[in-house]
């Protein structure tokens, strides 16, 4: 059957419109495939050798200084070489001598010892189970007048209950640390000899948040104290729920005074959600332009500060459809994370400084480039300088205070072992589940933050806990954490 060709309007103005439509559409599809190609066959870096382009008037303004050179290589980078151990690990020595024979020398003298010669390699012993045996001696009259008398047990994490609190710690951190499913770590024990049901893990872990729980709590408020907060989202497949893929991780990261990270579950991706995580909260929130978040900023109370590497992904993603104007606005995008690195390492003033001198001339000539730009308002370009104009107050802010950020990155990165995670154990069973793992998640992406073991900090906090007054949980967030006889 003859497909019928389609119809041609004879009027201009209509035929002007189709051809923006197919143009429009065209162009959506060219980014869909890109999108795709990107995905399946590239790098997921953003990193572009093109913005080495030559820099004319037209591009950036006259009164602005010239782009730096390219970042020259560190000629003190470490090579390729065998890499040093660790002077920490604790060493085994074999010692490995000459024969009897060979200590004497053909002239029938005895050969002296005039050194040694060390040779190090790094050995492994896999992880060992053991029973903790506790014998608690019992004592009695010997005339059988009074009670027996018995001593206490130490401590228990879980009362009458087969984990003690290595092994326990060892379960959360290989699951919410190292993304290991419970049915893996189930096949792990029983290599070793040691039988246990996945179910019981379970059960061991819901317990392990309950105990938790209150140092979570204090950790979110440590959290709100801070100057600023930055905050991202990402799904998480909660089989309890109709509709699976509406549930959400958020994470809330503190400022360098309070340097911890906060995480919450919900349900569903409602904004009533973090205006509840937020309650009480004023200051700084940096985060994606969900939004949910409006409401959060309408009396002033928290201060909304926009993201530079969002507003980067947008042109990046346009450079399929229009390479020339989106690497120009990359470059201006580049130039500001230059000063950004310059200024690592030095103080809020002196960074503040740097930003009004160099970076603020910048985004000022970045935002002239934006206007005198002609586009189509549903091109890829098009969107990127909207998404930029109607974030332009917020993308400013950070000019205003050197405690504040150029981005969101700290926040993505803390949801990067979420991600990870959800690809091992794939989802949540119900909202108590993904309770439970906002709690223990907290736990550990703190003591990344603080450069804590995590195994270490939950063996010693899950016996405390229990004991601690409630007036002295905030002393075992990881941020003031002491290890007992520290």
């Amino acid at each position: 059957m003859k497909e019928r060709e389609p119809a041609i309007p004879d009027d201009p103005a209509l035929m002007r419109q189709m051809i923006l439509d197919l143009q429009r559409e065209n162009e959506m599809l060219h980014r869909e495939l890109h999108g795709l190609r990107h995905m399946l066959f590239e790098p997921s870096s953003e990193k572009s050798d093109q913005l080495t382009f030559p820099f004319t008037a037209q591009t950036f303004p006259a009164e602005l200084p010239p782009p730096p050179d390219p970042k020259p290589a560190d000629d003190d980078r470490r090579g390729h070489g065998r890499r040093r151990i660790p002077p920490q690990l604790p060493r085994v020595t074999t010692v490995c001598d000459v024969t009897e024979a060979e200590k004497r020398c053909a002239c029938g003298k005895e050969r002296v010892k005039i050194g040694e010669e060390v040779t190090e390699q790094v050995d492994f012993t896999p992880a060992c189970l053991h029973a903790n045996q506790v014998v608690r001696a019992k004592y009695a009259c010997p005339d059988g007048h009074g009670p027996v008398v018995i001593a206490p047990l130490p401590p228990q994490v879980i009362e009458r209950g087969l984990p003690g609190p290595g092994l326990l710690a060892h379960v959360i951190v290989s699951k919410y640390a190292d993304h290991l499913p419970l049915n893996r770590q189930q096949e792990i024990f029983a290599r070793h000899g040691f039988e246990i049901a996945r179910s019981t893990q379970c059960d061991w872990i819901a317990r392990a948040a309950e105990l938790l729980a209150p140092i979570a709590e204090e950790i979110h408020r440590d959290v709100l104290a801070s100057k600023s907060v930055n905050s991202d989202d990402t799904p998480v497949r909660n089989l309890a729920r109709r509709d699976p893929l509406n549930g959400r991780l958020w994470d809330y990261v503190g400022d360098a005074r309070h340097r911890q990270t906060s995480y919450r579950f919900s349900a569903t991706h409602e904004r009533r959600h973090p205006a509840e995580h937020l309650a009480g909260y004023q200051g700084y929130f940096q985060a994606d332009a969900y939004k949910g978040y409006d409401a959060l900023y309408a009396d002033g109370r928290i201060v909304e500060v926009a993201c530079w590497a969002h507003t980067r992904r947008y042109f990046f993603e346009a450079m399929v459809a229009d390479a020339a104007r989106s690497q120009a606005a990359m470059a201006f995008i580049q130039r500001l994370y230059r000063v950004e690195h310059d200024a690592r390492g030095k103080s809020a003033e002196e960074r503040k400084a740097m930003r009004q001198e160099r970076s603020k001339p910048i985004v000022e000539a970045f935002g002239r480039w934006m206007t005198e730009q002609t586009v189509l308002p549903k091109s890829a370009i098009g969107e990127a300088i909207a998404y930029a104009t109607r974030q332009w107050v917020a993308l400013n802010r950070y000019l205003e205070d050197g405690d504040l950020s150029i981005d969101n990155t700290a926040a993505e990165r803390a949801l990067r072992r979420v991600a990870v995670g959800r690809n091992n154990w794939l989802f949540f069973g119900s909202d108590t589940g993904g309770e439970r793992a906002a709690i223990l998640y907290t736990l550990i992406a703190s003591c990344r933050d603080n450069r804590i073991d995590p195994f270490v900090y939950l063996r010693d906090v899950l016996v405390r806990v229990a004991t601690t007054p409630a007036s002295e949980i905030a002393k075992l967030m990881p941020r003031l954490w002491s290890p007992v006889g520290a």
